[in-house]
């Protein structure tokens, strides 16, 4: 792998060329696919170059100097970057350590080729279990590690350049393209892959007016913005601060201003925390939608028979409902099945798995359930002969809108209602008695992924594709991809230390001019809270025109990118994120496609997970990796062979330049 941070050259000759825009994980998992996929596919020669800033591997959301206190929300047994057995791809799986067993290579010194910067990371190594949530640090070591290892397998043959620069345009040229970098320099590719991950935004309108009130009046504002990077050193100790929002980056941003701040966690008594205060805390009154924060993550075992692939969601259930409506609609026709395989999870760990809590036999309830729509009266009924509890029965709307319908009579009912709240998901989560918690996980994560592979994104109607970016996307997360336990714990000593305060659901934030402050409300709860600081704790929202990132900018003024709409009427809005087909390649202002044009990611439309994920899940990003690395494979394979005589520009230019030199 070459470092370069000169100006790119065409390669003599006819060697083809692909170029990565973006270095992250997802961008190693593409050239790691090219590797394993190239014998089979493509045996001409072959040129890489990477585009990337920052590391290659871990690129900016992961990289290494970030907080050490930055945990991923997975356990470290649930992270690979490697395609293995499950995987149901064209390509051939190859074997590979996960997270856990690499770490203990490179302890134990079977992984050689790791190097170490610092002795707190080599200490992390050392205490990795499969149970730990690992540092966002240690992950970047492994992807890092993975980039480099995914170089070396395409050989010496398949030089890999690695631009530590960033792409600001991509334009046609011929059949291939030419890149052009902020420092001039220009790549020319016969394929390239727009694979930018998480991209900041220009501020929205709401964002720029809390800018501009701040401005006026000497308070403290942060936009949408990945949490890490937000300078929060004018946040004042004792200072208030509305937060809105509280998913993961809320739980980042506590983190930072308590203990990144150097407060302390101690352990008091029945397994809580007590949080011992530096002084230089500020105090977050915390609200969102919702109002709660993201479920935690189940530290339970299954006890009863797994529920195995979804039953509801499958290749035969979507084909019909395609057959009857051409495109399908995500409310009516996706979501019943969506919910009915999650409660098939739940449930069936329910009754296999704590039979003394259900009062019907699981063979007695299953054909029942099989027949009964999720929205019909006959299902409620079934769950409440069989389930006594009124607890254990499943609503999904009542799991995604905890505080829907309450009135709080006092902020102080806030605060207890939301801490209960809090105290209620750990003893669900991490108590160990409540394994129909882990079955719906499971039955969500199932589908979540299963809905990528079964329905193509232009299938959905146009109104339901950002509802899966959206609604989706977000109800998934909030029930499957919160923060570790602990980080709850952590959650609810502060509170009771007084360093953060509940707000409550459907969260409204204002302006008062007159006093010079912020505000902010919930219409369940009488009081208003104001604040001098503001902290919008959310990542910025997808914009293809309003970019910050100068390429996807490009891409929609010269048209050779276009943004997903939500309608094919004129007056349709738009998503914000850069249209795709379901083969990845950009779709055109004028609606066409080009060969060897492809964009995948957050920045993309489509169904996007992670770029790493569970081993032996047979998971999305595995998948989609292979298949767009076949493309680009068979795309190289089928570009036309140049004329014998014919000269390239950067040949011909040589050669003009030769001759001169002869004249002198």
């Amino acid at each position: 792998m070459t470092i370069d941070s000169a100006p790119g050259r065409p390669h003599e000759g006819r060697k083809a060329a692909v170029v990565l825009i973006g270095g992250g994980p997802r961008a190693a998992l593409i050239l790691e696919r090219l590797a394993a996929n190239r014998p089979g596919l493509f045996a001409g020669p072959l040129a890489v170059h990477v585009v990337e800033p920052h590391r290659p591997g871990s690129g900016r959301i992961w990289r290494r100097d970030q907080s050490p206190l930055l945990m991923l929300n997975s356990l470290a047994a649930d992270v690979t970057m490697f395609t293995d057995d499950s995987v149901q791809c064209a390509g051939p799986a190859v074997a590979g350590p996960g997270l856990v067993d690499w770490a203990r290579g490179v302890v134990d010194g079977s992984i050689p080729d790791v190097e170490v910067p610092d002795e707190d990371l080599r200490q992390q190594l050392r205490t990795l279990l499969p149970t730990t949530f690992p540092t966002r640090r240690l992950q970047s070591l492994y992807l890092e590690w993975f980039f480099a290892r995914a170089v070396r397998a395409l050989g010496p043959q398949v030089p890999v350049t690695v631009h530590q620069d960033r792409a600001v345009d991509v334009a046609g040229d011929g059949a291939g393209y030419r890149v052009v970098l902020a420092s001039g320099a220009v790549l020319h590719a016969d394929a390239v892959v727009v694979t930018v991950g998480h991209t900041d935004s220009e501020p929205e309108p709401r964002s720029v007016a809390y800018a501009g009130f701040a401005a006026r009046h000497g308070l403290f504002h942060a936009p949408p913005a990945y949490t890490n990077d937000v300078d929060f050193s004018a946040l004042r100790p004792g200072q208030e601060a509305i937060v809105s929002g509280m998913g993961l980056a809320f739980i980042d941003l506590v983190v930072l201003l308590m203990e990144g701040r150097g407060g302390q966690f101690v352990d008091a008594l029945g397994g809580t925390l007590r949080y011992i205060a530096s002084g230089n805390e500020p105090v977050l009154w915390a609200g969102s939608r919702r109002g709660v924060p993201y479920r935690s993550k189940i530290s339970s075992l299954l006890h009863g028979e797994p529920a195995g692939p979804p039953r509801y969601l499958t290749a035969g259930a979507v084909a019909a409902l395609l057959d009857v409506h051409g495109r399908l609609d995500f409310w009516q026709h996706l979501w019943p099945l969506l919910a009915k395989d999650a409660a098939f999870g739940y449930y069936r760990e329910l009754f296999t798995g704590h039979p003394e809590r259900v009062a019907l036999p699981w063979s007695e309830f299953l054909p029942r359930f099989d027949a009964a729509p999720w929205y019909s009266d006959d299902r409620r009924a079934l769950v409440d002969q069989a389930v006594p509890d009124a607890a254990d029965r499943l609503e999904l709307e009542e799991l995604d809108h905890p505080l829907a319908g309450m009135h709080f009579n006092s902020p102080e009912e806030v605060q207890d209602t939301v801490a209960g709240h809090i105290r209620e998901d750990l003893r669900l989560r991490d108590g160990g008695a409540n394994s129909e918690i882990l079955g719906l996980f499971l039955g969500l994560l199932y589908v979540y992924f299963e809905l990528g592979r079964l329905v193509p994104m232009d299938a959905l109607t146009p109104a339901s594709r950002p509802l899966v970016s959206g609604w989706w996307h977000g109800f998934f997360s909030y029930v499957d991809s919160g923060p570790p336990a602990r980080r709850l714990r952590e959650l609810l000593a502060l509170h009771e230390a007084g360093f953060v305060r509940f707000l409550g659901p459907q969260l409204q934030v204002g302006t008062d001019e007159e006093r010079g402050l912020f505000t902010a409300s919930s219409p369940q709860a009488p009081s208003t809270v104001t604040a001098t600081a503001l902290i919008e704790a959310r990542l910025p929202g997808p914009s293809l025109a309003g970019s910050a990132n100068p390429l996807l900018r490009a891409l929609s003024k010269s048209g050779l990118g276009s943004e997903e709409r939500t309608g094919s009427e004129a007056t349709a809005g738009g998503t914000g994120k850069v249209l795709v087909d379901s083969s990845s390649r950009l779709v055109a202002a004028d609606g066409s496609t080009r060969r060897g044009l492809y964009a995948v990611g957050p920045a993309a439309s489509g169904w996007s997970g992670g770029a790493f994920s569970r081993p032996n899940s047979n998971a999305a990003p595995f998948r989609d990796s292979d298949a767009l690395a076949r493309r680009i494979l068979t795309d190289l394979m089928e570009l036309p062979d140049p004329a014998p005589d014919s000269f390239s520009s950067a040949r011909l230019a040589a050669s003009i330049t030769q001759l001169h030199s002869s004249l002198t």
